[in-house]
């Protein structure tokens, strides 16, 4: 009972907010206004940081990596889209709840497949599910339009209300409330007790099975709720911007979310968020200097930050605003809250 009160306590207490949390969304909602001409990068920012949130929570929490979270991404988006090129599920919200669904489904049913091996089969495993369901994607190109895409994708109005305009301002609103809806709950989950297993598991799986932690049944959840978490931004992706292709489930959608996760920090909701910000904007000035090199920018940021370290570049970029905060503050400012940082 003491031991179950204490685990309840330190849950407690890391659910808590912090100020930067709150600076964060609001920062976030003020973009609104502020950036009213980069609609289409904010969505774009959005529904990739909730696909890097996604991978975190398996990457980050339960120590399971994967090379092809982008089938769960794709199975999102075509399902969105092929619901609103038949007419099936006219509306958006609804339509994005049943193509999450999918995504669910497929997560569960491989989750048996990738929890069972070590890293490197877990890399193969789901690498190999990706280029599976390309390539079915592919040869029933009657239903998805094969490398053409889906054609036709007309969505709807947003509760038949908000129709989504051409500058994409209803778009990046729409993305934002769902990240920020499966954000709270992402942060209550991690925050949880079954979070707190979820880290014992990825410290050390036999001492977690030692004291009563049903390890297998744990990476079986976490896994499909990874994945519906992925198919929700798929579905995202399509109603935003009315596509849907086989590049939804390439290698390549997959490996920018491991360099957002490389760039933000794993093991912390808000790192996938911040590793979106920053690799999409950064992929945005790179290639408006150099339009065919921008990925050499790209690596040679990532060898600095695996040369200087992610912390220690924080402290620099934060050195400046806690100083002046110490000078003309009463108090010593609180250290920053992720709202669950390990």
């Amino acid at each position: 009972m003491n031991a179950d009160r204490t685990v309840g306590e330190f849950a407690l207490n890391r659910s808590r907010w912090g100020w930067s949390e709150m600076v964060f969304w609001l920062l976030a909602v003020a973009s609104i206004f502020v950036f009213s001409d980069r609609y289409l990068i904010l969505t774009e920012i959005a529904w990739l940081g909730l696909f890097a949130m996604s991978l975190d929570l398996i990457l980050g929490y339960a120590g399971i990596v994967s090379l092809g979270h982008a089938a769960f991404f794709g199975v999102g988006a075509y399902t969105a889209g092929l619901l609103a090129v038949h007419g099936i599920v006219k509306e958006p919200i609804l339509a994005l709840l049943v193509a999450g669904l999918a995504a669910t489904v497929l997560g569960f049913v491989t989750s048996f497949l990738v929890i069972r091996g070590s890293e490197l089969s877990q890399l193969m495993v789901t690498l190999g599910i990706a280029l599976l369901l390309r390539e079915l994607a592919n040869k029933f190109s009657n239903i998805t339009g094969g490398f053409d895409g889906l054609q036709g994708i007309s969505i709807d109005p947003i509760l038949g209300l908000f129709a989504f305009d051409l500058f994409g301002k209803v778009g990046y609103i729409y993305c934002l409330v769902v990240l920020f809806v499966l954000f709270l709950l992402a942060r209550r989950i991690v925050n949880s007790p079954f979070g707190l297993s979820l880290r014992a598991i990825r410290n050390n799986p036999l001492r977690a099975a030692a004291v009563g932690i049903p390890v297998n049944r744990r990476l079986v959840a976490v896994y499909t709720l990874s994945a519906f978490y992925a198919g929700i931004a798929g579905a995202l992706f399509t109603q935003t911007t009315a596509l849907a292709s086989l590049d939804v489930f390439s290698f390549d959608r997959s490996a920018d979310l491991l360099l957002v996760l490389v760039i933000g920090g794993t093991g912390y909701l808000y790192g996938g968020l911040i590793g979106a910000v920053v690799f999409r904007i950064l992929q945005d000035l790179f290639s408006s200097w150099t339009p065919q090199f921008w990925q050499f920018w790209i690596g040679l940021v990532l060898v600095l930050i695996v040369l200087i370290g992610r912390e220690r570049m924080y402290r620099g970029v934060m050195w400046l605003p806690r100083n002046f905060a110490r000078r003309f503050g009463k108090t010593k400012p609180a250290a920053m809250s992720d709202g669950g940082a390990s």
